[in-house]
């Protein structure tokens, strides 16, 4: 989110993996003091910024098919190698 506020002409782009596919499930509650995964890819998606899920990771997860926050795809392995031959720059955490 950072990054697209101070760098607006950057394009971000998320590929979310293992385990990190549930946070494209809506509706999810927080204890107060955490951070809301939901509200901050919604917050990268409304400036512009793709999110895409692991096919595989989704379905091993039991949650393809399921309704996912607005905007976020089901992608592929090849996607993410496409992104990442084109991307200039790439972070993993």
């Amino acid at each position: 989110m950072t990054l697209q506020k101070e760098h607006a002409e950057v394009e971000v782009r998320i590929f979310l993996m293992a385990d990190a596919v549930t946070c494209t499930l809506p509706d999810q509650t927080t204890p107060q003091g955490y951070y809301n995964i939901e509200r901050m890819l919604k917050a990268v998606i409304d400036r512009g910024g793709v999110v895409k899920a692991c096919g595989t990771c989704s379905a091993t997860r039991g949650i393809k098919g399921l309704t996912l926050i607005e905007n976020v795809e089901i992608s592929t392995m090849s996607q993410l190698s496409k992104w990442a031959v084109e991307a200039d720059k790439v972070f993993t955490f």
